[in-house]
Formats: structure tokens, sequence, C-alpha cells
């Protein structure tokens, strides 16, 4: 099956980033020949080290840091930026602490996806990280939005450098500016002119260097989508679980705050309805000559049923993937993309998804 076109977000800056950190040891970029990193939003730090299955086995063993520092950081700053950010996006931010950390969505007025991002709030400012193809059109619609309020919106001077699988103490000695840790990582924040500084420091503290190969492969396991790749421009945010807060996890979209541009797509589907489609974790038969790669379509019997995201080599696994596909088509055996054939791996499916109180008050007045 022909690959289906991937879903681009209005390019931001077209100035080449290469991170100092490339000077590494064994450092390698990913190679535009290499269909499976240059469909990511790869380019400017390393894709490996030289050894990118043993980089990821280091991660559940010693520990290692990578360079994701090609990522931009907006922040937001005022007496009214709080308040501000919480109108706009989908996180509760009004009443959040320094240190707060969660993630958060851009939506369209039909509840579409137009942006995600790690956001943190320090004692000065909120910070938003996300990938620098799409954070000038998330910079330009904020400040389209700004008239009365006293907020500032710049880019910080700021990369990103996410530890995976280390004792905190690890960490103790790097300059950063912010940390913050979730799902079997930490990232810091550090200046780009000291990431040089950094990166000596998490080595002098047991750790190595590992590629964004070993980030890929923690992406996939647990369930990180890259919008540009394993997304399209029809995604609304229950279509990716692990983004609806729930209990102890804020996800990106808290379900108790204010009104916000595409909530009501929100409160639909959590009160009423279910979304047609979900993001899984797929396992797919190595022994084609050739992977598919994202975009490629999806199929079950031949009829088109989702469309295949980030696609990577596990040192444990083989080969992975992110997935969309349509809820009725999670059950077949008959899944293909490419030459591929595919295996939906149960324990990424949602074991709880609201209580549909909406509909449970619909049944109740047609009395069943």
């Amino acid at each position: 099956m022909p690959a289906a076109r991937s879903y681009h977000l209005p390019v931001s800056d077209t100035t080449a980033y290469s991170s100092p950190l490339l000077g590494l040891p064994g450092a390698a970029p990913a190679q535009e020949s290499d269909p499976l990193a240059a469909s990511l939003d790869s380019r400017g730090v390393a894709w490996h080290y030289g050894d990118p299955l043993a980089e990821q086995r280091r991660a559940g063993q010693t520990g290692v840091f990578v360079d994701r520092s090609h990522r931009s950081v907006v922040k937001v700053s005022g007496p009214d930026a709080a308040t501000f950010l919480n109108n706009l996006l989908s996180q509760k931010l009004d009443d959040a602490p320094p240190g707060f950390h969660a993630e958060t969505l851009n939506l369209d007025a039909q509840g579409r996806v137009l942006h995600h991002a790690g956001v943190i709030r320090t004692e000065e400012a909120f910070y938003l990280d996300l990938p620098a193809e799409q954070a000038a059109s998330l910079r330009d619609f904020l400040a389209a939005m700004v008239f009365w309020s006293r907020v500032e919106i710049v880019e910080a001077p700021l990369g990103l450098i996410t530890v995976l699988g280390a004792d905190p103490s690890a960490i103790d000695a790097a300059p950063a500016t912010w940390v913050r840790a979730a799902d079997g990582r930490t990232d810091l924040a550090v200046e780009r002119h000291r990431l040089d500084e950094a990166a000596a420091a998490l080595a002098g503290g047991g750790l190595t260097p590992a590629g964004l190969m070993a980030w890929t492969a923690h992406r996939v396991r647990t369930l990180e989508p890259e919008l540009g790749a394993d997304l399209d421009a029809k995604t609304i945010a229950h279509e990716v679980p692990g983004w609806i807060g729930r209990g102890d996890r804020p996800g990106a979209v808290h379900l108790d705050k204010g009104c916000y541009r595409g909530q009501e797509t929100v409160a639909r589907v959590e009160n009423i309805g279910r979304s047609p489609r979900l993001m899984v974790r797929l396992h797919l038969d190595g022994s084609v000559p050739v992977l598919p790669t994202p975009g490629t379509e999806i199929t079950a019997q031949g009829r088109r049923v989702g469309r295949l995201g980030t696609v990577v080599h596990d040192h444990e696994y083989g080969p992975i993937a992110l997935g969309l596909i349509k809820r009725s088509a999670l059950e077949s055996a008959d899944l293909v993309a490419g030459a591929a054939a595919l295996t939906v791996d149960r324990d990424s499916l949602p074991a709880f998804e609201g209580d549909k109180a909406g509909r449970a008050a619909m049944e109740r007045l047609r009395g069943r």
C-alpha cells in the first residue's frame, strides 16, 4: 500500500539546528536514507552513538542521557500568564503551583489537535516545549490572543536533555534551569551554551550518551506520540487515552476546567460517546525485507482502517510502532502495513475511558 500523506503543522523556523553534543564520540545524526528516522523530529541531534540497541539496554541498567535540544522552548511570563494560558489550552493552569508539570494541547474549534506540548511552571514563568517546526505557529497563536493580558511570550534559549533509567542523584551536578520527572524519565532544561557542560556533568555521574533512537523506543513503549509522525489532521484528544487526565495523572487534558477552544468536543466524547479511533502500540513482523514507514496505511482484508506512526527497533521486542486504528478493527487478526503483518499490543488498550455519565443519563430518561 502507498504511504498516506503525513500530517505537518505550519513550519516555524527553517534555520538548521546542530547540537554541540554532535561532537561527542560516535555521534551519528539521522540520515535521510533512513526513512524510519528521517520521518521523525530528529534533525540536529544524534540518532545514535554507534550501537543503538546497546544504548537502549543501558537505559534500563546504568542509565543514559539523550540529547533532545532540537526541541523549542516557549516561555510565557507576566502577572496574567496563568489565567492567559488556562483560557487557551487544555490543561488546568490557573492555580498550578511552581513545580507543576504536565502536557497540554491547543485545539481548534472542532476539538482537533493543533499543538501538543510539555508544560512546566517555575517561580518566574511557564515553559512550553514542542518540536521546533511547530513552535512559531504556537507562539503566533498565543501572541494573537494577548489583547490586554499582561504577558510576555518569547522563545527561551534552552535545550532539553532527557535522562532514562538513572538514579536521581546522577543528575544533581548538571546545570539545569528546571527539571521534571515523568513516565520513567527526567527532563532537564539547560541553557544551550551550557549543553556541553551538562553532558560532562551527567557523564561524571555515571551516565552514558544515547541517541534519539533510544528515546524513540522509550516513547513507543510508553505510548507518547509525536504529533507530526503519529497523528493526523483529524486527531481529537480522546484518540490518545494517555492524554486524558484521570486520577493522579494530569495527562494533557483536564476534564474539570473552564472553557477553552475545542472543549465541547472533549466534553461530548467524555460524557456521551467514544473516539472513532485509538492510538495503540503495534508489533511488526520483522521478517519482511523493508519495514513500513510512518504514514503507511494500515489495512484489514484490504480495507483501510488506520495509519502507521513511529516505527523503531526495540532491543527486547524487535520492531514496534504506534498506530492510529479504527476501534472496529482493533480485534482484527489481519492487520497489515506495507508488507508487514501487525499485532495490536493488548497492554496498550485503555483499561478505563470514563463513566460516560451523559450516556447513562439518556438511558435513564429512555427507561432503560
